[in-house]
């Protein structure tokens, strides 16, 4: 995410009292599974969490917006835990509910409480509902999707909005969940679209953007055509309401989100959910500050809240009950909606304790569940470097990668220079980044750490830990920025450039990532941050399929080949090492490198893959014997596009060579 995707907290005529750090640190954890309600035979339960506070009021509703509470009960302290508790005797479904804490002398607003699963429109009241009635038919005998291992991964990075509101989508249920439950939709022009092109694609994941409940969309305008990334989170365990068709029922979103997953499922794609625990859209405002002010965020020397995610506030994973929630809400999430896997915005706001908790409670659920998050930080934070869940620090972590910016800034520029060129447009200097994607930055006894452009060590131990890619929903898109990098050329010229780019991520070790529409060179107009863009921007024109379908083949081919061979998905540095030999090359912008060994039991004994970056040809010398041409000249095909005998052997210009025996 970018810093600038939520604009910072919105203000807040409350004043929550300074609470001092070693107050708020000597907090009893508690560590109970019933927060903040439980139904049971005996009736409804209600539990908060609130320890420096000196009453709590529970406020019980007949509707989830309007009207007065019916009901107000004091809650009961218990001390040891500082948990408030109280009951009703009858269950309570269909009803609503809201917290309110006394702390300092003075009443804060109401709060659903950190722990709501179901709310009201805007989620500014939690809903009891009996999640029973929530599940679709068949959920019982749904299934995660199996990928033995994180580098079996294709992940398609996508928003719920983007990809069905186009008028050209052939979606009935444009912008909501239930969009993924149309299985054979078209495009105007007769291609397929929605879940259909996902099968016809290839991958095996779809990373969601956030669909938890966020803050600045209001649910009961939805006629406005209101739109956000989502990265301004509100009710962390809720589905948002305006992907829902009707976000004024509690069961509704719910029941269509799972509706959702289940449909993806059949389809043979896991859902990673795209998880932002590292800030609030609210400060002051927010339920966290409403339940225990002071306690889940990090604060600097003059009380104010640290902005390591330039929005505001970042949280404190380093304290017990953050960090328990932050575990126990992917747990949940894994569990009631099976969703397949997470990526952390901003994780090295975390540290690298909760990440490691996250991945082994996540697993003891889902044995295969893909787990990745963003090495960095938007700014500075409190938490000491060497406990942050930093790409550098990934090699402390188990079962959690994160993302390669080196990689990324190589083949294409510099993220944030929107005229910088990489490999692929023709910028020399960067063979050897890419040469550190391509051993997905593990140690390699040909690679030259010290002239990389941004990483300078080997930080990962295994090719798990890292995730491909050339862009993603921050900073130009791969078409607007072979656009603004490279205006002396045409579209045509930089469709070949962008196949070239993705050729280098799909065949380097790791797991592989694309951005939504880049296989039909989607555009968005040229807008490097459309976190609150109009659909004019957003929307995925599917018209562009038929347009560009040999744009479309291709990465529907490339993706085929990795699929089909394993060469490409090693799981150790040291298979890496032994079987990956680079090539000595004098030219700028080329990388020449074989796969051999049968590696990681291939039926391949040997794969020679030579990038060309240049806007000229060149020739490379190939070993003598019978190689399958596998791509050429902007084309592939896992099955062979012709023959070769080796020896002196042409790479078009901005394309990449693969020859397999």
């Amino acid at each position: 995410m970018s810093a600038a995707a939520f604009m910072g907290p919105v203000a807040s005529a409350q004043t929550l009292p300074q609470i001092p750090e070693e107050e708020l640190n000597a907090y009893p954890v508690y560590s109970g599974n019933d927060l903040e309600l439980t139904v049971d035979a005996k009736g409804t339960h209600f539990a908060l969490w609130s320890p420096g506070a000196e009453a709590v009021r529970l406020h019980l509703y007949a509707d989830g917006h309007n009207g007065n509470a019916y009901e107000t009960v004091e809650m009961a302290k218990d001390a040891a835990t500082g948990v408030w508790r109280a009951s009703k005797s009858e269950k309570l479904y269909g009803k609503f509910y809201t917290f309110q804490v006394k702390i300092g002398g003075e009443w804060l607003k109401e709060t659903p409480g950190v722990w709501a699963k179901a709310v009201g429109v805007n989620g500014h009241r939690a809903a009891i509902v009996d999640f029973s009635q929530t599940n679709p038919e068949g959920w019982g005998s749904d299934t995660y999707v199996v990928t033995p291992h994180q580098t079996d991964a294709i992940v398609y990075e996508m928003h719920h909005r983007d990809f069905s509101v186009h008028r050209n989508s052939g979606i009935v249920n444009k912008g909501k969940f239930v969009a993924m439950l149309e299985p054979c939709t078209e495009s105007g022009n007769g291609e397929l679209t929605g879940i259909a092109h996902l099968k016809e694609l290839g991958v095996t994941h779809v990373h969601i953007l956030p669909s938890y409940d966020y803050n600045t969309v209001d649910e009961t305008q939805l006629i406005d055509r209101q739109y956000n990334w989502g990265y301004d989170p509100l009710n962390y365990n809720v589905p948002e309401g305006s992907y829902s068709t009707n976000p004024a029922d509690p069961y509704c979103r719910i029941r269509e989100m799972k509706e959702m997953v289940q449909a993806l499922h059949k389809a043979g794609i896991g859902v990673v959910m795209d998880v932002v625990y590292n800030h609030t859209a609210l400060g002051d405002d927010s339920n966290f500050s409403l339940t225990a002010p002071g306690y889940y965020y990090r604060h600097r020397p003059d009380g104010s809240y640290s902005d390591a995610s330039g929005c505001g506030n970042e949280t404190a994973s380093d304290r017990g009950q953050m960090s328990n929630y932050i575990v126990n809400s992917v747990k949940y999430w894994a569990k009631e909606y099976h969703i397949d896997g997470f990526r952390f915005d901003l994780m090295a706001i975390h540290d690298v304790e909760t990440m490691n908790r996250v991945s082994a409670e996540v697993r003891a659920i889902n044995p295969y569940a893909v787990i990745y998050g963003e090495g960095w930080t938007a700014g500075d934070s409190p938490l000491p470097v060497e406990r942050r869940a930093l790409k550098e620090n990934v090699s402390k972590m188990q079962g959690v990668a994160v993302f390669s910016d080196d990689i990324r800034d190589a083949v294409k520029g510099h993220y944030s220079r929107e005229d910088d060129r990489g490999f692929v447009s023709g910028k020399a200097g960067q063979e050897e980044t890419v040469k550190i994607g391509v051993v997905a930055s593990t140690s390699h006894p040909q690679v030259d750490y010290s002239k990389g452009s941004n990483s300078k060590f080997a930080y990962a131990t295994s090719p798990e830990m890292i995730m491909n890619y050339v862009s993603c929903h921050d900073d130009l898109c791969l078409t607007d920025k072979l656009r603004k990098s490279m205006p002396e050329a045409n579209d045509s010229v930089r469709m070949r450039v962008a196949r070239l780019a993705q050729t280098i991520v799909f065949t380097s070790q790791g797991t592989p990532f694309m951005f939504t529409g880049e296989e039909i060179f989607r555009d968005k107009k040229g807008e490097h941050n459309s976190y609150c863009s109009p659909d004019s921007i957003n929307a995925i024109d599917w018209n562009l399929k038929k347009q560009n379908r040999e744009q479309f083949d291709y990465y529907r081919n490339l993706i085929a080949m990795r699929k089909a061979h394993p060469a490409f998905r090693m799981t150790s540095a040291a298979d890496i090492a032994r079987n990956i030999v680079f090539d000595k090359v004098k030219e700028d912008c080329v990388v020449s490198y074989s796969i051999k060994n049968h590696a990681n039991g291939d039926e391949w004994q040997e794969v020679k893959v030579v990038f060309n970056g240049n806007d000229r040809d060149v020739t490379v010398n190939v070993a003598k014997g019978n190689w399958t041409v596998v791509a050429a000249d902007g084309k592939i095909d896992k099955d062979g596009l012709g023959k070769s005998k080796g020896g002196k052997t042409v790479v078009a210009s901005r394309s990449a060579l693969i020859l397999a025996r």
